[in-house]
């Protein structure tokens, strides 16, 4: 979906077409550069401020980010960008690698040069800025003196001949310099790529062009049939539902069936989660701070996790998904590994640490197959810590639009642990072991949950084919769907739909099921496999992957045991 109409609003400057080059150069000086509809956005200042965290643009830098932009924002939201323009550039865009995940970038201009246009361009977008229309709830107005001046020449600097290394992929590599780079790779990651590349359509530009054509092709008839607009009617069923289970879960709680009683508020906080992550993703109302408000009162006041946090990782998430290294719904090591990589203990650019590869990671992941199921029993539990370090560290953007997010996200957790910590549990339940009976009882029961979650990805490739492999190609390469019948809807609660909801994040769960027949077409007319499984051979599709990782490992401990034993 274009942005219309930047160039009459903004003024002429926004119209200078920009060289790769030029673009480059940016980058490798510092600026957060990404590109949408071929415009070319400047949005170092508004890094620190973003709802949905800075990773997220961060993993886009030196990329058209276009259709990961359109699909996980408002159009008011694409609409407001245009003050973030700094120019266009010409033609069809090569990615380059960002410098987050690896990317080495070069100055091909004196630094003069680029002072000097960078301080037409900041002169251009404060005059711009005078003309804008008043602030929407995403982009409120900030202050761009210092954030928009321009940095030293701290960037790296690197001996380069024409190109920048970031602008070629790990497969295009591996094509121009077969021999070498295969005497390097680890056999297991060159055995994956290879089933990647045969299963799925080629990484040329001609064929990914296609695709992405197709694709918005897609998103346009999805609006024209009304796919975006949600149903009402099926929320309040959906409240009907857990009024139900929170009564039934206080009368229980009433007779002194404490076990029984946790079990419903499981189940309780089981179907909650579903519409905070429908919120999360602005898919209820569609607007920014009424969404923000119900999934918050959903997530931390009846839930006591942090929506905040969750925005923050699971937009990284759709960004990168079933990346190793930068994907944190599958980093749980030294628990779980879903794929040989994390063998080699890598630094997650998400938590920005070392993912060990210890001694009890060793032992473990080896097992991890039997461990999977009572792992997740407990997953409740990590969910607690994670929201509290992300409030108690002041993770989040602390100006801009967001910046009431935090302290709203401390008073539902005060509010949840007065309702739930001290009435339910302190008050009500008079024994200590009753009271560990219904705290196990009612975190554990939301096991399911986590199985969903894990359900889509774990089973998935966590191959990387390059950045040149278009945004839906990838999505569907490491999403899966689970098949089940339409009455079974409510207790899935839209993840059994997670290939389609990483195509169109915002769609209401409720026409998940609609668009997903427009899906499987699309599939079958770009030649991309649509993986859907039932939940019961999807679950053993999991445990086969975990195994067979399990597996790896076990080999790699014999082999660096024979390796220590010949060394003696």
């Amino acid at each position: 979906m274009a942005l219309n109409g930047w160039a009459t609003r903004t003024g002429s400057s926004k119209d200078v077409s920009l060289t790769r080059q030029q673009i480059e150069t940016m980058i490798a000086d510092g600026r957060t550069i990404i590109i949408v509809d071929g415009d070319v956005l400047r949005l170092d200042a508004w890094l620190k401020y973003h709802p949905g965290g800075e990773k997220t643009i961060l993993h886009m830098v030196g990329r058209d980010a276009t259709d990961e932009v359109n699909a996980l924002h408002s159009i008011d939201t694409r609409s407001r960008m245009a003050r973030f323009s700094i120019g266009r550039v010409d033609g069809r865009w090569n990615n380059f690698l960002p410098p987050i995940q690896g990317g080495v970038f070069t100055s091909h201009i004196d630094q003069d040069e680029i002072t000097a246009n960078m301080k037409i361009c900041d002169s251009t977008e404060a005059s711009s800025q005078s003309e804008s229309s008043a602030s929407s709830p995403i982009f409120d107005p900030i202050d761009r003196t210092s954030d928009f001046a321009l940095r030293g020449p701290g960037g790296p600097s690197f001996d380069l001949e024409t190109s920048s290394i970031s602008s070629l992929s790990t497969v295009e590599s591996d094509q121009h310099h077969e021999i070498p780079k295969l005497a390097l790779k680890d056999a297991y990651t060159q055995k994956e790529i290879d089933l990647d590349l045969a299963k799925y359509p080629p990484l040329d530009a001609t064929t990914q062009d296609d695709i992405v054509r197709r694709y918005r092709t897609l998103h346009n008839r999805i609006i024209a049939e009304s796919l975006f607009e949600c149903n009402y009617n099926a929320y309040l069923i959906e409240l009907c539902r857990y009024t139900a289970l929170f009564s039934v879960c206080l009368w229980c709680l009433h007779l002194g069936w404490y076990g029984t009683s946790g079990l419903f508020l499981g189940l309780f906080w089981h179907q909650l989660v579903f519409t905070a992550h429908d919120a999360g993703h602005m898919g209820i109302t569609h607007d920014f701070t009424m969404d923000t408000v119900i999934g918050i009162v959903i997530a931390d006041f009846l839930g006591g996790l942090s929506l905040g946090w969750w925005k923050r990782s699971h937009n990284v998430h759709h960004i990168v998904t079933n990346s190793p290294e930068h994907d944190p719904d599958i980093e749980h090591m030294p628990f779980l590994a879903v794929s040989h990589r994390f063998f080699e203990s890598l630094k997650s650019t998400y938590y920005n640490r070392i993912m060990k590869y210890d001694s009890f990671a060793k032992f473990t992941i080896q097992y991890q197959n039997y461990l999977y199921y009572p792992i997740l029993t407990l997953g409740r539990f990590n969910l607690y810590r994670l929201s509290w370090e992300y409030l108690i560290l002041g993770l989040g953007p602390k100006r801009g639009p967001a910046w009431w997010h935090r302290w709203f996200e401390i008073a539902g957790h005060i509010f949840f642990w007065t309702w739930f910590g001290y009435a339910l549990m302190y008050k009500s339940i008079p024994t200590a072991g009753d009271r560990i009976l219904f705290l196990l009882v009612s975190h554990m029961v939301t096991a399911p949950l986590h199985v969903q979650i894990t359900l889509s990805h774990f089973a998935m490739s966590t191959a990387d084919l390059g950045i040149h492999e278009s945004f839906p190609q990838k999505m569907l390469r490491t999403t899966m769907d689970v098949d089940c019948p339409e009455w079974l809807d409510f207790l899935h609660g839209g993840l059994q739909f997670q290939a389609i909801h990483h195509l169109y994040p915002r769609i209401p769960r409720h026409n998940l099921r609609r668009t997903q027949k427009l899906v499987q077409e699309f599939c079958r007319e770009v030649g991309i496999p649509y993986a859907l499984f039932g939940f019961v051979d999807g679950n053993k599709e999991v445990i086969g992957k975990l195994r067979d990782v399990g597996r790896q490992a076990a080999i790699l401990a014999e082999c660096q045991k024979h390796v220590a034993t010949k060394s003696h």
